[in-house]
């Protein structure tokens, strides 16, 4: 539960991960994000993304500007990778820097026909932040599910106690789920999410997020996804509404 503006700020700015980490609002296999250049054992990966709001578990973290984010990815073939991604924040609106620098590294891989498992650890870095701890660390795991067009993961994010959290903790637990439309270069996608700790805009510290829509391949690494994406919280009167629902366009490409 948040009890002050500054509170508020330091909160949002903690709670910032895709791999939407990269990137779109919670951590997944890098693999799955970006497109893959092999060389040998070792698979070396990019991308990078132009998108209309920076929005990270249903919370907006750039001030409803448009957010410019990339990063790169290291695997090898026994399914062990690390990476790092960024992206840029509104300085004024969130008051703790201009840039999220996240660093995870971790393991993933197929176990049987249909299901994979990827599990890390991730820290979320904001080099320009003003004084005071803001730096956390996040371990994460996931179980994910194939089946002819339609996949899904369920995941959990746990942040340990930290000061940089209040000397407190925090829990996530999430579901994605995507469908192919056959015939098409289109998938229908979905997420629920549920925070219950620190990094939460809500009296009880306790909030679900949500988002619904879709995403193209465009054309040679381009790809295009459209979502209406919301959290709940408790936003003072006159405040910035951090968790406002809003429709939310990202121009991606992968290398």
């Amino acid at each position: 539960m948040l009890t002050s503006s500054r509170g508020l700020a330091a909160s949002l700015v903690l709670a910032s991960f895709t791999l939407s980490a990269p990137a779109f609002a919670q951590v997944v296999n890098p693999a799955d994000e970006v497109a893959e250049d092999t060389q040998g054992p070792i698979t070396i990966s990019a991308n990078v993304a132009l998108a209309s709001e920076y929005r990270f578990r249903g919370v907006d973290l750039s001030g409803g500007e448009i957010a410019i984010q990339g990063g790169f990815d290291l695997a090898t073939d026994s399914g062990f990778y690390v990476g790092t991604w960024a992206s840029s924040l509104d300085e004024t609106t969130v008051g703790f820097g201009s840039t999220e620098v996240d660093v995870y590294g971790g393991w993933s891989g197929e176990f049987a026909s249909g299901l994979s498992a990827d599990v890390g650890v991730i820290g979320y870095l904001y080099p320009d932040a003003g004084p005071g701890d803001f730096d956390y660390v996040e371990f994460y795991g996931s179980v994910g599910f194939a089946m002819g067009p339609a996949e899904a993961t369920v995941g959990v994010a746990y942040a340990p106690d930290q000061d940089s959290l209040g000397g407190t903790d925090n829990f996530y637990i999430y579901t994605d789920l995507g469908v192919g439309i056959p015939g098409t270069p289109v998938s229908v996608i979905g997420h629920v999410g549920y925070t219950d700790g620190f990094l939460t805009f809500t009296n009880d510290s306790k909030a679900f997020d949500w988002s619904i829509g879709a995403e193209a391949a465009l054309y040679g690494p381009l790809s295009l996804s459209a979502a209406y994406v919301g959290a709940e919280g408790d936003i003072p009167v006159g405040a910035y509404d951090f968790v406002d629902d809003a429709f939310v366009v990202t121009l991606s490409a992968s290398f």
